[in-house]
C-alpha cells in the first residue's frame, strides 16, 4: 500500500521521537561512563585511607582505568565486528556495570586495580559503536550532532554525576559511589534494550576487515595528532585545583565551582562541535586545534584574575570539546570500512593525551616554572597536534559517509 501524505506526516514525528529516545539512551551511557571516569579522581584520598595505601599509589587506579580504555577500545571493537550493533552495546554496558560493581566489592587494592582496568575496557568501544549507531539513527546529514549527543552525556557528567557521586562517596564511603555507577549502568541497559533499534554489523564487517583498517597510515597519524594535541588540555586540567588556588588565589571551597564551570564549557563545546562538524569535518578539526591553542594562551595571560580564570577555563573546555567531536568524526571517516574502530580509537588517543599532558604539566611545574607553565606547555602540545594534521593534509576520507548499517 502506498502511504498517503497524511500517513507520512503522521510517521515523521514518530520516527523523530524514536531517534531522540535512542540518542538519549546512548547519552545516558555516556553520562554513566563519564561519572565513574572522573569521580575516581575525587575519591583517591578516601580509597587510600580505607585500603591503607598511599595517595600516590592510589592514583594507579586512574592509570589502570585509562590503560583499560587504550587497550579495550580497538581490541573489543575489532573482535566484535560481526555482532549486531545493539547487542554489542548491551554487552559492553553490561560488562561496564558488572566491573563497577566489582570495584565496589574489591576486597584489596590489587583487586581494585584489576576491576578498574576491566571497567576501562568497554569505554572506548561503547562510544565508538554508539557513535556509529547514533549516526545511522539520525542520518548522515546529522552525524556530527549524533556524535555530540553521546559525548554531551560524558560532559554533563562533569556537572552533575561527578559531584554527586563524589559527595556520596565522601559521606557514605567510596564503595557506594561505584554502586551508584552500577545503578546508572543498569538504567542505561534498560534504555538500550527499549529504545535503540536493531542494527546488523556494518556491511561486510569482519575481524580481518577491522584489523585491516589499522593499515591506514593516515589513520594512525591522526591518532597521533589527537594524542599529542589533547595533551594541551590535560596539561592544565590535571593541575587545575592547585593552579586556581595558587595563581588565582581562590579558596579551596571554590574549586568545585571551577570544575562545574569547566563542565558547562565542555557541554557547550560538544553541542557546538556537532553543528560545525555537520558543515565540514576537516575544517572543524583545524579550527578546533587553533582555537584550543588560543584559549590556552589566553588562560595563561589572565589566570591571576578570578574572572579571567573562569572565562579562560570555560573557553578552554569549549574549544577542546569542539576538537574532540571533530577528531572522533574524522577518525570515523578515515576508517570507512570500520567506523566503530575509528571512533573508538579517538577515546584511546584521548586517554594517551591525558597521560602525556599530565606528564608534561608536572614536568614544567617540577622545573620551578610555576602553575602558569602548564598552559604555555599546552599551547605547544596543541600546536604540535595541529602541525601533524596539516602535514597529513586532506584525504578523500574527509568526505566519508554514514556507516552502512542494516536493520
Amino acid at each position: 500500500m502506498t502511504a498517503t501524505p497524511t500517513t507520512r506526516a503522521a510517521t515523521r514525528p514518530d520516527a523523530s521521537r524514536r531517534a531522540t529516545l535512542a540518542l538519549l539512551a546512548l547519552a545516558v551511557g555516556g553520562f554513566t561512563i563519564g561519572t565513574t571516569e572522573f569521580a575516581s579522581m575525587g575519591l583517591v584520598p578516601d580509597i587510600a585511607s580505607d585500603l591503607d595505601v598511599s595517595i600516590p599509589a592510589t592514583g594507579h587506579v586512574i592509570t589502570a582505568y585509562a590503560l583499560g580504555v587504550v587497550v579495550g577500545a580497538p581490541l573489543l571493537t575489532a573482535l566484535a565486528a560481526r555482532l549486531p550493533r545493539k547487542a554489542l552495546l548491551i554487552w559492553l554496558m553490561a560488562g561496564y556495570t558488572v566491573a563497577n560493581l566489582g570495584s565496589a566489592l574489591a576486597p584489596t587494592f590489587d583487586w581494585l586495580l584489576v576491576a578498574r582496568f576491566v571497567a576501562g575496557l568497554p569505554h572506548g568501544a561503547f562510544f565508538g559503536v554508539g557513535a556509529v549507531v547514533g549516526t545511522a539513527v539520525v542520518g548522515p546529514e546529522r552525524r556530527g550532532r549524533a556524535v555530540a549527543t553521546m559525548m554531551a552525556g560524558l560532559t554533563i557528567a562533569n556537572i552533575v554525576g561527578v559531584p554527586l557521586s563524589t559527595f556520596v562517596g565522601q559521606q557514605l564511603g567510596w564503595r557506594l559511589a561505584f554502586v551508584v555507577v552500577g545503578v546508572l549502568g543498569a538504567l542505561t541497559l534498560l534504555g538500550l534494550v527499549r529504545f535503540v533499534p536493531h542494527f546488523d554489523a556494518v556491511a561486510g564487517a569482519s575481524v580481518r576487515g577491522e584489523l585491516g583498517a589499522l593499515r591506514n597510515g593516515t589513520l594512525w597519524v591522526t591518532v597521533l595528532a589527537a594524542a599529542v594535541g589533547f595533551g594541551g588540555l590535560f596539561a592544565v586540567y590535571t593541575y587545575v585545583a592547585p593552579t586556581v588556588t595558587t595563581v588565582t588565589g581562590l579558596s579551596d571551597d571554590l574549586v568545585p565551582v571551577v570544575l562545574a564551570v569547566f563542565g558547562v564549557g565542555m557541554t557547550v563545546g560538544t553541542l557546538l562541535g556537532g553543528r560545525l562538524v555537520d558543515r565540514s569535518v576537516f575544517r572543524t578539526v583545524l579550527w578546533g586545534f587553533a582555537a584550543t591553542a588560543v584559549a590556552l594562551a589566553v588562560l595563561a595571560l589572565v589566570l591571576q584574575w578570578p574572572v579571567g580564570a573562569f572565562v579562560g577555563l570555560f573557553l578552554l573546555a569549549a574549544t577542546s570539546q569542539v576538537l574532540g567531536v571533530a577528531m572522533q568524526t574524522r577518525l570515523m571517516d578515515l576508517s570507512p570500512t570500520a567506523p566503530s574502530l575509528g571512533a573508538a580509537l579517538a577515546h584511546s588517543a584521548l586517554n594517551v593525551g591525558n597521560a602525556d599532558g599530565a606528564f608534561v604539566g608536572g614536568l614544567v611545574i617540577s622545573a620551578g616554572w610555576g602553575y602558569r607553565a602548564p598552559a604555555w606547555a599546552g599551547v605547544l602540545l596543541t600546536l604540535a597536534g595541529l602541525a601533524i594534521v596539516l602535514v597529513v593534509g586532506r584525504t578523500r576520507a574527509e568526505r566519508g559517509g554514514a556507516p552502512r548499517l542494516r536493520r
